[in-house]
């Protein structure tokens, strides 16, 4: 293709990409990228457009300055160099559309900056960094495998930690976060997302700068400084991406040329009526490489190490939060969103190809299958997804008075016939603890001293439980307000008793975790999975077997999930030795009552449970126990 002064074309190829849908790079191509020879150079698509100009602070926003023009290739992309444009400067498109006299400024929708909101302009930005985390890059294959530990802390920048009530930028946060998730012993952390997003209390979950961390808490490259840093202490980051909707502010994505560019036109297919939000024509080619490239600039120019996208049910179901009537079926007459299914594992394909060293995370809220298996067994492509039923089962189950529990002792052993089906990691995230749900702790029944106890327990069950672990930042230290984007933390609570003692559990438990291969090695096969004790529904108790590869020892598990100590409790075990106690949740140190042990028990030669040796153990009243296996 001819190469004009502005701006390089796309070639041939990419034009063929870019309409077919699989484009991956469309960032290097469109938006506003300086320019040698000075200026800068802009593409934007349009095809719907009568007229584009680029309108900034150069030009006093006039928009017959820096007019744009089509691109012969037929792509519907407009474009120009604006030769007095500058570094740091702001600017929009100015678009007036064939349809109706409808002319609108939009921010550009591959901008790599914005300006800090409430203002909606973009901002000329280059993306340069010297990265300093290569021994990270080089070894992070093995670190996001599925057969390595993943404990996830899941972080709301805005307000995990403020300073004198405002903002942290990302490199004031990025030491503070480090140090934190470092002691308290997490492999990853996992941030609501960040992308540029017009209002605060979406937690950037309507998002409009699809290719721009938010300015609220700094530059480009001071997000790349916070990954940097995480990743040199040896943090992975995973980031909440969002290609399931977009808000409908005017100088967004929607009505972006006078047309439905980027929604459907037919709002039962358009717009979505729990979220008052657009949906994204995933039948649009276009459309889909816009996202694709999303999905893959974080990766490639953030190092991000993995994507957790957000809301897929609501891109799977036609028929999602819609009544009779309210949904088109697809061509088959079913409610799957066939072009979401197709977007979604093109997006994976394109993922591990690209960065095989990095993992997607779905959060899907059914029965979908294959969510987590690859394109070329039919399934959706993602590495891991959410285990929303563990969630619902487990908090319904802990929030019974424990007289009640016998009578749902199926919510907690209920997870264990569909774990296998997917790769699933366990989220206690910020979702259970908003809008009227309560706080962790306060979910807890019983008098406060309980109320601790059922949490540190239900934290134990989860870090053995197969599955990795995800944990929404304050529910470490049982906060015991339910969380707000308005302000930080309670961290101030961290000095009192029961919940410093929670704090410090979870820091061991991640250690215990980490060190243990058999508490995660075979997290996604039932070879790493035994029960022992699943139908003990009269006196709430749970025991398994956790099992590694390679001849790592077996970890044995108790739960007790009523405030009754009890003695004696005879366990079979797969083999003779010493059981070693490496977690007691009802240990002192943690805020217990310090019924336990003493360190651990050797079996003995009697059969119980179908195994030819038995431990006899006290179950502290509320508490889950982790034993190893040492050999006699």
């Amino acid at each position: 293709m001819p190469v004009t002064q502005q701006l390089s074309e796309p070639e041939a190829q990419d034009a063929y990409l870019f309409r077919e849908g699989t484009h991956s790079r469309l960032y290097d191509l469109m938006g506003c990228h300086l320019s040698k020879e000075g200026g800068a150079r802009f593409a934007v698509w349009a095809p719907n457009a009568e007229s584009v100009s680029v309108v900034g602070d150069w030009n006093h926003w006039s928009g017959d300055a820096d007019p744009l023009t089509p691109s012969p290739d037929g792509t519907g992309i407009w474009l120009g160099h604006a030769p007095h444009a500058a570094l740091g400067q702001t600017y929009k498109y100015r678009i007036r559309s064939r349809f109706s006299g409808y002319v609108v400024d939009k921010a550009d929708p591959f901008a790599f900056c914005a300006e800090h909101p409430p203002a909606t302009a973009s901002r000329i930005c280059d993306l340069s960094y010297e990265w300093n985390d290569g021994e990270w890059m080089a070894t992070r294959a093995a670190r996001n495998a599925l057969d390595a530990p993943m404990s996830v802390y899941e972080v709301h920048l805005g307000s995990w930690r403020r300073r004198d009530g405002h903002f942290m930028g990302y490199r004031e946060i990025a030491h503070e976060l480090a140090d934190y998730v470092k002691h308290m012993g997490f492999t990853h952390v996992e941030l609501m997302p960040v992308t540029e997003h017009p209002f605060y209390g979406s937690w950037g979950y309507q998002t409009t700068g699809y290719f721009a961390p938010t300015a609220r808490f700094g530059s480009p490259q001071d997000f790349m400084y916070l990954v940097d840093h995480l990743h040199q202490n040896g943090i992975g980051v995973l980031l909440d991406w969002v290609p399931s909707h977009f808000p409908t502010d005017e100088h967004g994505l929607a009505f972006f040329d006078g047309t439905h560019l980027y929604e459907h036109a037919d709002p039962r297919q358009g717009f979505h009526p729990e979220w008052n939000s657009s949906i994204f024509n995933y039948g649009r080619a276009e459309v889909r490489s816009f996202l694709v490239s999303s999905g893959l600039f974080w990766l490639d120019r953030y190092h991000l190490d993995g994507l957790r996208v957000d809301a897929v049910a609501s891109m799977l179901y036609l028929d999602y939060a819609r009544k009779h009537g309210e949904w088109i079926p697809n061509r088959h007459g079913g409610r799957e969103n066939l072009e979401a299914i197709d977007f979604l594992q093109t997006l994976n394909r394109a993922v591990y190809r690209e960065h095989p060293d990095t993992i997607t995370v779905a959060e899907e809220s059914t029965a979908w299958p294959r969510v987590s298996r690859p394109t070329d067994m039919d399934g959706l492509g993602f590495g891991e997804k959410w285990n929303m039923g563990w969630m619902h089962d487990v908090l319904a189950y802990m929030k019974e008075e424990p007289v009640h529990r016998k009578y749902h002792h199926h919510k907690m052993t209920f997870s264990l016939v569909y774990a296998f089906h997917e790769n699933f990691v366990l989220p206690l995230s910020h979702d259970e603890v908003v809008h009227g749900k309560g706080s962790l702790l306060n979910k807890m029944p019983g008098d406060p001293w309980q109320q601790f106890a059922n949490l540190r327990a239900l934290f134990g069950f989860m870090w053995a439980h197969p599955g990795k672990k995800l944990l929404f930042m304050g529910g470490e230290f049982g906060q015991r307000r339910e969380w707000t984007h308005d302000g930080e933390l309670e961290w101030w609570v961290c000095d009192l008793e029961g919940h410093a003692g929670l704090q410090w559990l979870v820091s061991q438990l991640n250690r215990v975790y980490r060190g243990a291969p058999a508490l995660y090695q075979q997290d996604f096969t039932p070879a790493g999975f035994e029960w022992v004790v699943a139908d003990d529904a009269e006196r709430s108790v749970f025991a398994f077997v956790r099992k590694a590869r390679d001849g790592h020892p077996p970890l044995l598990v108790v739960s007790n999930l009523t405030p009754v100590p009890r003695t004696n409790y005879v366990l079979g075990v797969p083999q003779g030795g010493y059981w070693r106690e490496l977690i007691n949740t009802d240990a002192v140190e943690f805020g217990g009552s310090g019924w336990g042990n003493l360190g651990g028990v050797e079996s003995a030669p009697v059969r119980s449970h179908g195994r030819m040796q038995s431990v006899c153990i006290t179950l502290p009243p509320l508490s889950t126990l982790i034993f190893e296996h040492r050999p006699s």
